[in-house]
């Protein structure tokens, strides 16, 4: 279909570099999957694994290219970091059997899922959805994405973040409750998956605030890197 074809430009499809390559991950959908690590849940006041695993999503455009500078969200004065692993899928489908869920991922990437606690907190206790806390402008850093024919599937390796400098968090993927196929394949019973899509596993505990002028690194070992600024 060509653009004569739409009322106005369609605006470019979101994407993410894969390190070592000129071709890029066209992004279809965001999902994350909360409260993934047993330390954070109970940093979040929660039981782990006392329930299955929970579900919310971030716009495609919400996406950050590792070293961009973004500005400090609107609406917030409690605004948090959460690094994370992040499966790049480019197969997918509907009630994926666990044993055949790491098929569909492609690579992997090192992501942090940004977060106005304040409205998180606010929507909570009102039983209102997390859209505007986790959804919103720039709230999903991601780094080049290491592609699993040249990495595996990483089952562990320290996972961390750090703010000029201080580590804030730091864990290790084996502390997941719901390892990567447990996720895509649970996943997979709600919405049809399929290539383009981004799933954001979960933080270790350490989640805390941001300031303007900071300067947010995380890694995953093995996996990668990544850095962003908050515009003073």
């Amino acid at each position: 279909m060509s653009e004569e074809s739409f009322l106005f430009p369609p605006p470019p499809r979101p994407s993410v570099a894969i390190a070592g390559e000129t071709r890029r991950f066209p992004v279809r959908r965001i999902f994350c999957v909360a409260l993934n690590y047993a330390d954070h849940a109970r940093e979040m006041g929660k039981e782990p694994g006392a329930e299955p695993p929970f579900f919310f999503t971030k716009p495609a455009d919400a996406i950050v290219a590792d070293g961009a500078t973004i500005p400090f969200p609107s609406m917030t004065s409690d605004f948090h970091h959460e690094i994370e692993l992040v499966a790049a899928l480019f197969a997918g489908g509907a009630d994926i059997p666990k044993a055949r869920a790491l098929d569909c991922v492609v690579a992997y990437g090192a992501g942090v899922d940004l977060t106005r606690r304040d409205l998180q907190t606010s929507a909570r206790k009102a039983g209102r959805p997390w859209d505007l806390s986790k959804g919103f402008d720039f709230s999903a850093p991601l780094g080049a994405l290491a592609l699993v024919s040249r990495i595996g599937h990483p089952k562990t390796g320290r996972i961390a973040l750090s703010v000029n400098g201080a580590v804030k968090q730091q864990g290790d993927l084996g502390d997941m409750i719901w390892d990567v196929a447990d996720v895509i394949s649970e996943l997979s019973r709600y919405v049809s998956l399929a290539a383009g899509d981004l799933i954001f596993t979960g933080t270790p505990s350490g989640v805390g605030p941001l300031a303007p002028g900071d300067r947010v690194e995380g890694s995953i070992a093995g996996v990668g890197e990544l850095c962003v600024n908050v515009a003073g």
